[in-house]
């Protein structure tokens, strides 16, 4: 492992912490929020200390690493991160358990939406933005891992290169970081864009603040105790829509439409996630819901938010539930096994069926009829990520029936877990207390919380390199 170029890569990712806590400072001062203050003054010392320190422990060393030490810094990301982020927390006046803060932060910045608070309406501004700009980082800095990956052909799983639709060979430095500016200059406009569109809406800028944070990073956080609290009229629930769109498709879409002039052929993976939409909106189109709230709850499962207007009382929980394995975008924040694995392993299925019937039929390996091709590996992995799913949803729905929840609510949180989505009211989870839990489960869901994001896949990878060398 190599500790100081991890190190030096570790700074860049805590300075941008320190400039949350200054924000929050601000926030604080200017509203004369000077209860919590002091929180948000140690984490800026501390985050900025911690980076200048990583910083100048690395600054010599090697910048090149290879791909087992990028999984290993993405993971230390997560660990040292979610520490940071949970300082306020920790230090708040609700008393919180440093694992209960570490968790809360964990939380956030995976874009889960789990929550140790009973009521938020009981907690002070400065820590609702907190909350919500610790899923607004950890869905930019998601994106930041999805360019290292493309960085690096060694083992591709996470397959972005079947729907990536930019420049994909990232052989130079600049190049790394001319694409990673681009990803936070992006994503920035994104924000920007849902930001005035949920104000011009009716929705007050605070809570248009927080929601946007919650929409573009496809996290589960909000700053009231439900969506219905600060969404009612038509038009909000639209913008709600049109934001989860786009956390569901390819993050580059915009970009492209400015840069290409034939989208189709550069997303035909987006294309076939709008027929997707659109099937599972008919499906319960015509129940006793409002029709806006069907489509936004669609969207926001597929999104791995959860958050939703739907109330409780329905029976569709399992639907829901199925959704959000399904996921987005391979390029995207969201969560899942994602739809191009589905269609691979159901695409190579029925071509296997075929041959069986017709062995000389000449079989199309072609992903979403594009001139991408589905190669032998990607085929692997595919399967590889459904048993490993399946594998982490039996391990922590195992340790969850321990803590005397039940089986039902065990398997539920266990797929909202890996699919990095909130238990809101249409998993019928609203009521689960994370506060109560014991140590047990919350160690567990704070590990498959990343891995989820990550995919127990990469940590395979890495037991492999340092526990089975030839």
């Amino acid at each position: 492992m190599k500790f100081k170029s991890l190190s030096f890569y570790l700074s860049f990712f805590c300075f941008p912490i320190s400039l949350l806590a200054f924000i929050n400072i601000l926030y604080s001062s200017y509203f004369d929020y000077f209860l919590s203050i002091e929180s948000y003054f140690i984490t800026l010392i501390v985050s900025l200390s911690l980076g200048i320190i990583f910083y100048f422990f690395g600054k010599k060393a090697d910048q090149k690493i290879d791909f087992i030490n990028q999984l290993i810094l993405i993971i230390l990301v997560y660990l040292i991160i979610g520490f940071l982020i949970s300082i306020p927390f920790y230090l708040s006046n609700f008393q919180l358990t440093f694992l209960s803060a570490f968790f809360e932060s964990i939380s956030g910045l995976t874009g889960t939406g789990f929550s140790t608070f009973k009521s938020i309406k009981y907690l002070d501004p400065t820590l609702i933005l907190w909350r919500s700009t610790s899923q607004w980082i950890g869905g930019l800095y998601f994106l930041f891992f999805l360019i290292l990956i493309f960085s690096n052909k060694t083992f591709n799983f996470k397959m972005t290169n079947l729907t990536y639709s930019g420049d994909s060979n990232f052989k130079t430095e600049e190049n790394i970081k001319d694409n990673i500016l681009k990803v936070f200059i992006l994503y920035s406009v994104i924000s920007f864009g849902f930001l005035l569109l949920l104000n011009f809406s009716g929705v007050r800028l605070f809570n248009s603040l927080n929601l946007t944070m919650t929409l573009v990073s496809g996290g589960g956080f909000l700053p009231s105790d439900g969506l219905s609290e600060i969404i009612s009229t038509n038009f909000q629930k639209i913008v709600i829509a049109i934001a989860f769109i786009f956390t569901v498709l390819n993050f580059y879409i915009l970009l492209n439409i400015f840069n290409k002039s034939i989208l189709l052929k550069e997303h035909k993976e987006d294309f076939y996630l709008f027929i997707l939409i659109i099937v599972f909106i008919l499906l319960i189109y015509f129940n006793n819901f409002e029709k806006l709230d069907v489509i936004i709850s669609v969207l926001s499962s597929l999104a791995n938010s959860g958050i939703s207007i739907v109330k409780s009382d329905n029976n569709l929980a399992l639907y829901f539930l199925l959704i959000t394995i399904v996921g987005g975008s391979l390029i995207s924040n969201t969560s899942g096994i994602k739809l191009s694995r589905f269609y691979i392993l159901l695409k190579i299925t029925s071509a296997e069926i075929l041959k069986l019937i017709s062995p000389n039929t000449v079989i199309n390996k072609t992903i979403f009829h594009s001139d991408r091709k589905i190669t032998d590996d990607n085929i692997k992995i595919s399967f590889l990520i459904f048993i490993s799913f399946f594998i982490s949803l039996f391990i922590l729905s195992s340790f969850l029936v321990l803590d005397n929840i039940g089986f039902e609510k065990s398997f539920k949180l266990a797929i909202l877990t890996l699919t990095n989505t909130v238990n809101s009211e249409i998993y019928n989870l609203q009521n689960l207390n994370f506060i109560n839990l014991l140590t047990s489960s919350k160690i567990s869901l704070i590990i498959f919380m990343i891995i989820g994001k990550i995919e127990l896949i990469s940590i395979f990878l890495i037991f492999k390199k340092f526990f089975l060398k030839d």
